[in-house]
């Protein structure tokens, strides 16, 4: 494994992890007040979760409005620099002075790619494509998406046939491909991390009664996402999984794994401003669709009532206050049916569907493993509030729950923090 320390890398900058709309704006926020920032990402690519989404709520305005204007700024910003296909391996020190390891996984792409695609023509191996959460593929070698940046392919090593194939390599006209890529050891001295690593949607499949794995045209939120987004595995068209027909009746199912003792204890904060947003992507397509949003509470707090109050007005939704007991299939038709307690009507229902959709909640992405470093983490794997006795700021959906436009004010604040602790370091 190579080792190499950055020329720029020194105690006066700042290490922002996770290439999300909070990295994003943490590192963008940070280097314009003066520091040098290292920003970290793991994936080929940059956006997080932001870049999957059809539409931001409440103005409903695709992605591209808020990241290719922050992927330009990006660019034109030399006090950025930016590892992908990067995890941080560990973080030791103190505020002021930390020395951070960093492990860059291999591209087997160069500087020299044009993302002309002439690669993919040849490329004989197809993979689940992760940004569309399965629901199409991609060859070995492939792009993030239509706004990744850097703008250049990568391959997936765990399925690529690597020299034994080469076809790739053989295609690309302007020699950008190098299969003997090896990993790299980044060494790098900053005064202040930034940890804005996001979040993960819960794991569906462990809510038992609700079917997601069993029955095909049981969905997540944010596979409805990526059906909405034009970009996406359907085009924009919201179809069934199962045969493709449009859908006319759907189920919303709030709490899907959020507040229950067996799954997620706390309340993911935005699900239901999330469902009351696609359920626009229904009855926007189809304003003749019937659309059925199962719940416990509607929680849309804040400035968000008044888009909450407007969506509900439409006369085909219909909220139902109720716990959802069980998923029925239709063999022949491949329709649903929901069954739930109507806590309003006193009464249990059964409606059928063409479609369900479970709310799944966010859960931080650093639940399952932490990065060795002197941060503090809830039982939940959320980032605890550390002050500047640590150094260490978190900021977006690593340490809480919160929509967009929340994550970058919280970037805002973690890269105003970060940089001032600096400068008292420095002062002292």
């Amino acid at each position: 494994m190579a080792t190499f320390t950055p020329p720029a890398s020194g105690y006066d900058s700042v290490l922002v992890i996770g290439g999300g709309i909070a990295g994003i704006t943490a590192a963008l926020e940070a280097a314009e007040l003066g520091s040098d920032v290292f920003l970290i990402e793991k994936m080929p690519y940059l956006g997080g979760r932001v870049a999957q989404l059809a539409r931001y709520f409440p103005k409903l305005c695709p992605p591209t409005c808020g990241i290719e204007i922050n992927l330009r700024r990006l660019r034109d910003n030399p006090r950025v620099h930016l590892f992908t296909n990067a995890e941080v391996a560990s973080i030791k020190g103190a505020p002021g002075a930390f020395d951070v390891a960093v492990t860059v996984d291999p591209r087997y792409v160069n500087d020299r790619c044009t993302a002309c695609g002439v690669c993919v023509d040849d490329c004989p191996v197809e993979r689940p494509n992760a940004f569309n959460y399965g629901m199409d593929t991609t060859k070995a070698i492939y792009i993030g998406h239509e706004m990744a940046y850097p703008m250049k392919y990568a391959i997936d090593d765990a399925t690529c046939l690597g020299e034994t194939c080469g076809r790739c390599v053989a295609a690309c006209p302007y020699d950008a491909i190098d299969l003997a890529m090896k990993p790299q050891a980044v060494s790098l001295q900053v005064g202040a991390v930034v940890v804005a690593t996001g979040w993960k949607p819960y794991d569906a499949s462990a809510i038992v009664n609700l079917a997601f794995g069993h029955y095909p045209n049981v969905v997540t939120n944010v596979m409805l996402e990526r059906m909405a987004a034009d970009t996406g595995p359907t085009g924009g068209r919201i179809a069934r999984p199962s045969d493709g027909r449009p859908v006319n009746r759907v189920a919303f199912i709030q709490c899907a794994g959020s507040r229950d003792r067996l799954h997620l204890p706390y309340c993911s904060g935005i699900c239901c401003l999330g469902s009351l947003k696609q359920a626009t992507y229904i009855l926007d397509r189809n304003p003749d669709a019937e659309v059925y949003v199962y719940y416990i509470d509607l929680r849309t707090p804040g400035t968000y009532e008044v888009f909450a109050d407007r969506v509900m007005a439409r006369p085909h939704l219909h909220p139902i206050k109720g716990k959802v007991a069980d998923i029925l299939w239709d063999d022949e038709s491949g329709d649903l049916s929901v069954v739930a307690d109507d806590m309003v009507a006193g009464r249990m229902s059964r409606i059928p569907v063409d479609l369900v959709v479970l709310a799944t909640g966010m859960e931080p992405s650093l639940s399952d493993r932490h990065p060795a470093m002197p941060a503090a983490f809830d039982d939940h794997g959320f980032v605890l509030d550390t002050g500047e006795d640590r150094g260490i700021y978190a900021a977006g959906c690593a340490r809480e729950p919160m929509d967009v436009a929340s994550a970058t004010m919280d970037a805002t604040a973690a890269a105003m923090m970060a940089v001032r602790s600096i400068r008292k370091s420095t002062v002292r």
